[in-house]
């Protein structure tokens, strides 16, 4: 496993998809996985994709400037940090974030979502 292929190609589909259909993104979580939005902590997959879906803008665009990945843990775990901009439909400036990700491989040889957090960078 080359962790840096799976991180970008992680993050390629969590964005694609969070941009354009966020309820798919409910494959990519479990029932111990855990979101951490803005300092609001979320536990489940159905609490995790309600939240998602539950945001007040409808569209949006994230523009990825940075992804660093390590291995984490004897099972194959990787960890994905990733910064970029949010463009918001009908706002004049982006929103700068960061969100970090902790994948756990499946026996079905996929990841899944361990923990996610997210934040928005204010300067």
């Amino acid at each position: 496993m080359d962790p840096d292929a799976v991180a970008r190609a992680f993050v390629e589909h969590y964005y694609r998809t969070f941009d354009t259909n966020r309820a798919g993104l409910a494959g990519l979580y479990q029932d111990s996985s855990m979101l951490s939005f803005e300092g609001e902590k979320i536990q489940g997959a159905a609490a995790i994709i309600a939240k998602l879906t539950g945001l007040q803008f409808q569209q949006c665009q994230h523009n990825i400037s940075t992804i660093d990945c390590q291995t984490s843990g004897p099972a194959g775990g990787v960890i994905v940090f990733v910064s970029g901009s949010l463009q918001l439909a009908g706002e004049p400036h982006a929103l700068k974030f960061s969100q970090m990700f902790h994948l756990i491989p499946t026996p079905q040889g996929n990841f899944y979502v361990l923990n996610d957090i997210f934040r928005l960078n204010y300067a």
